[in-house]
């Protein structure tokens, strides 16, 4: 059982004449976009695809899992696609004529429900190491490891490179994302945006921001800027509330001389803050940014969208006379639980105080909370305005349900009805 072995992963290469079809589509192409998924990260294919990039000049979109798959800056770097993307990188799938996805599962998120990619004619190629999911969006496979498959895509398309308009646009819609991200990190009030602005600022490119349920992560694709592969850490393909903690845990564990930045919301917190206790006991350090907005302000906001009211979804009390949960704020203490489970606790009350509070978390030599309180709807920071499939009750006795259900029916028109 614990003889030393050698485990030697395959690399397949593409098929030749599937690599001959892929490159003749898009060197065809006018408007090409890159997206960029977990498999990037997963086949250690990011020196490849920024060579690949670079010689073709096709600008890339990043899925969740493939945040970082370009270093924030550079040139060929359109952020992040989809539903928590931006409106740089979806204005430019939605007028993509060929689409090169490399190592992405094409998850409703990623594709709006596959109402994001509008060009009548617009054709997928889909680089993965799954038939599964290369064969997506009714797109052309080229079942390949992605490390190699690039290489090998590089070498097919040799002298040939997109036409510089499509640079030039993309440039100028990341400079207005860019714009509306820095906007959405001012005020005077200490919120989401700021939070994530602080860590983004303290964190080397060498650290590591672990995160995974509630708004943070949506907030975190749009908004934090990777300096590497490997920077960013968001288990969202489930939304696991509780992992945070566990997660950063395991990441401390994988890269001991990295700091840890651990963003977890109060909702998700409450799910599993033990782990904290682990952190402590056996001296793995981590640094806990609790976010604390009295309640889940992802949930709520779903509601509002299918026509819904946030029920359940702040912690107050509920009000006898009305049954509403609007008879004032629970007396729960969530820096005093960090605190009475072992952990260093700083509270910022403003955003000089969170980034000194960030600066001596990372001077400490144990786990430090450093908790933070913003407004349960405040400001939800820059959005990409894309729809995603919920679908609503087809009747309801408020006209919020209503409206929504019109909205949807709307929205529906819009998918792609090949998968």
């Amino acid at each position: 059982l614990f003889a030393a072995r050698v485990w030697r992963v395959p690399r397949p290469v593409p098929e030749p004449d599937a690599l001959a079809r892929a490159a003749a589509v898009l060197s065809a192409a006018r408007r090409p976009l890159i997206v960029a998924g977990g498999g990037v990260l997963y086949s250690d294919a990011g020196a490849a695809l920024e060579s690949f990039v670079e010689a073709t000049g096709i600008p890339v979109a990043e899925t969740q899992a493939g945040k970082g798959a370009l270093p924030y800056g550079h040139r060929r770097a359109a952020g992040p696609v989809g539903v928590t993307g931006s409106t740089a990188a979806n204005a430019l799938a939605r007028e993509a004529d060929v689409v090169l996805g490399i190592g992405t599962r094409y998850t409703d998120f990623t594709t709006g429900s596959r109402a994001l990619f509008t060009d009548p004619g617009v054709r997928f190629i889909n680089l993965n190491i799954s038939g599964f999911d290369a064969a997506k969006l009714a797109g052309m496979p080229l079942v390949a490891d992605a490390r190699a498959g690039l290489t090998a895509l590089g070498r097919a398309l040799s002298g040939w490179s997109a036409p510089g308009e499509q640079a030039t646009r993309a440039a100028a819609l990341v400079r207005d994302w860019d714009a509306r991200v820095d906007a959405g990190r001012g005020g005077e009030r200490l919120t989401q945006s700021q939070v994530i602005g602080a860590v983004n600022d303290a964190a080397k490119p060498d650290d590591v921001v672990v995160c995974a349920a509630g708004s943070i992560p949506g907030d975190l694709h749009r908004q934090w800027r990777a300096a590497k592969l490997g920077q960013y850490h968001v288990e969202y393909g489930y939304s696991c509330m509780g992992y945070e903690i566990a997660g950063g845990l395991g990441v401390k564990l994988a890269k001991p001389d990295a700091e840890v930045f651990v963003l977890v919301g109060d909702g998700s917190y409450l799910m599993m803050a033990q782990e904290l206790v682990t952190a402590v006991a056996e001296r793995v350090k981590l640094v806990v940014v609790l976010v604390d907005n009295g309640g889940f302000a992802s949930i709520g906001g779903l509601s509002e969208v299918v026509g819904g009211q946030r029920f359940g979804t702040a912690y107050r009390f509920r009000d006898p006379a009305t049954g509403r949960l609007d008879g004032g704020e629970l007396p729960v203490d969530l820096a005093a639980n960090a605190a009475s489970l072992g952990a260093a606790v700083r509270i910022a009350r403003s955003l000089d105080e969170l980034r000194a509070a960030l600066a001596g978390a990372r001077a400490a030599d144990g786990t430090t909370v450093v908790y933070v309180r913003t407004e349960l709807t405040g400001d939800p920071g820059p959005d990409a305005g894309l729809w995603w499939d919920v679908p609503v009750a087809e009747i309801g006795s408020t006209v919020d349900v209503e409206q929504a259900r019109t909205r949807y029916a709307q929205a529906k028109r819009a998918q792609r009805h090949h998968w």
